[in-house]
């Protein structure tokens, strides 16, 4: 088992015993459609979804200081071993249920140095 997978495994675990403050959500990206030589469409752009769980905190002193932050802004976790793929600032983040439900504009990311998440900065959809 690796260290992302291994912490998401206990993240999950004292979520369900404990609540919070880890909550189901997806991942929501538009996907880009696919052309031939020609610039026909052979399969058209769409919407991806894909499950992850997330940890939504309040904002670090290094992303209040960060142009662009607005009040409301908020940090977010994704833990890594729970979303298939990479992540981007395109995407939006769909929080299922609890405090935070709702969806959640991705306006900066990175990944924390030991792999097991994408931090970022959220802002309501």
């Amino acid at each position: 088992m690796t260290l992302p997978a291994a912490f998401a495994s206990l993240a999950q675990t004292m979520s369900a015993a404990l609540g919070a403050p880890f909550y189901p959500a997806q991942v929501v990206t538009q996907t880009d459609p696919i052309y031939d030589d020609g610039g026909s469409i052979l399969t058209p752009g769409g919407v991806l979804r894909r499950d992850c769980t997330v940890q939504i905190d309040a904002a670090t002193e290094a992303m209040r200081q960060s142009q662009g932050f607005a009040d409301g802004d908020v940090r977010f976790i994704i833990l890594a071993a729970t979303l298939a793929g990479a992540l981007d600032t395109d995407a939006r983040v769909e929080i299922a249920g609890g405090p935070f439900a709702g969806a959640w504009l991705v306006s900066s990311l990175e990944r924390d140095p030991a792999g097991i998440g994408w931090v970022g900065r959220g802002r309501r959809a």
